[in-house]
């Protein structure tokens, strides 16, 4: 079996806000030093894949500067390795990519180009670790044109997810995509393999009028309705997909618990990543760090508590930083206090501030659906003045300098600056 790995890396992640405003969503960063498509490349490494194609569209620049020549995956191969996959203009060619089916279609010339017999297509942007190797020998033993990777949800969060029934020999019978009255909690997990053959003769099928543009909504309905082998492999582990900022927060968390269900530190399943040379950690004595991540380069004079914290983050004397995910040199300074809030890089607290006091019931008033758990977010190098009271889901968009700021620096519960 050629197998050939096809990551989708293109989406834009708006359940993030402003934490993919700049980035893709798989370039956010993930468990301090990762970052999150780390887990999907490490994830086709150790199951043996050595080559992949990673489909790019939205904000790659910083996930193409991440990826580089793939060095830190052993990706850096002449035979094989990673390639990134842009869309391009072509005579009478289409410039960016509509969908999941269509990305992958624009792409068939490099799919080729690798003699693949079997394509393994997954997402980019979900926090998990698995063997792929199993469903391909499940795909392989079922003669199946298509396999794909479930796994239960509960029932109440099923509408999120493409749903499907399966018959006693776990081939699929029904495929609803993000139904509003689903009829099973057995979710895709966004991960397929197909039969190489198989899938370049579905996407070639689709015409103005009925287009191959996603994988849910056109390609598995139209393979079911024309009795193709399609079949469901159940996966057991951990997956988690972190697309909202309560998601991204909670997962990043559950990181500092004791016996966290992700183990970062299992030496059978390195999480590989492109490092950057910093220090060791520096903590002072009048600092006291509990439970937490703390990343390369950082310097804690203060308190961390229950918190992540990526490399070249300094918290200054007398701050405190309790329940937060704390990105890339951020600088906290003297006596602030950061709660309950995702920051992300260099961003300047201003001494004395508070972030994440308040209401955390008040939703944020212009992202209701998306800010409404409690939790604060501060984009990209916005700095924030000295003496602020910023309350619960804020939302401080990327560069916000001081004069962005009310003129008594208080930013109440639900307020976007």
């Amino acid at each position: 079996m050629n197998v050939v790995a096809m990551i989708l890396a293109g989406g834009q992640g708006t359940r993030l806000t402003v934490l993919s405003e700049t980035r893709a969503k798989p370039a956010v960063p993930f468990a301090g030093k990762f970052r999150i498509i780390d887990f999907t490349l490490s994830n086709c490494v150790n199951s043996g894949i050595y080559t992949v194609g990673v489909l790019t569209q939205y904000r790659p620049h910083s996930l193409n500067e991440h990826i580089g020549i793939g060095k830190p995956w052993d990706l850096d191969r002449a035979k094989g390795g990673v390639r990134i996959l842009q869309p391009y203009q072509g005579r009478g060619g289409q410039v960016w990519y509509a969908g999941t089916a269509d990305a992958i279609y624009q792409n068939l010339d490099y799919i080729r180009e690798q003699r693949a017999d079997t394509v393994l297509v997954l997402s980019g942007d979900h926090i998990y670790k698995m063997d792929y190797r199993p469903m391909l020998r499940y795909h392989r033993e079922k003669g199946a044109a298509l396999t794909i990777g479930v796994m239960p949800v509960p029932l109440e969060e099923a509408h999120r997810f493409g749903i499907m029934e399966v018959d006693g020999e776990g081939r699929i019978v029904r495929f609803q995509e993000k139904p509003k009255e689903p009829r099973s909690n057995l979710a895709s997990m966004g991960i397929y393999v197909f039969d190489r053959p198989a899938l370049e003769h579905r996407l070639g099928e689709g015409t103005a009028d009925s287009p191959r543009v996603d994988f849910g909504q056109h390609v598995v309905p139209a393979m079911l309705a024309a009795g193709d082998r399609v079949f469901a492999y159940r996966f057991q582990g951990y997956w988690v997909d972190v697309g909202t900022v309560h998601a991204y927060w909670a997962t990043n968390l559950e990181l500092v618990q004791p016996e966290p269900a992700l183990d970062l530190y299992d030496e059978n399943w390195p999480i590989y990543t492109k490092s950057q040379e910093r220090p060791a950690v520096k903590v002072t004595p009048q600092a006291r760090v509990l439970r937490s991540l703390v990343s390369n380069g950082s310097i804690v004079r203060g308190h961390v508590e229950n918190s992540v914290l990526s490399p070249g983050v300094y918290v200054s004397p007398g701050a405190v930083v309790r329940d937060s995910v704390i990105m890339n040199d951020t600088w906290i300074g003297p006596g602030a206090l950061v709660q309950r809030a995702v920051i992300d890089k260099e961003v300047t607290v201003g001494a004395g501030t508070l972030i994440g006091q308040g209401d955390p019931d008040i939703p944020n008033q212009q992202m209701p659906d998306r800010l409404n758990t409690g939790i604060t977010v501060v984009g990209k190098g916005a700095e924030i003045p000295e003496g602020s009271r910023i309350g619960c889901n804020v939302l401080i968009n990327s560069g916000r300098r001081e004069e962005a700021f009310p003129e008594d620096r208080v930013v109440p519960d639900g307020q976007t600056i």
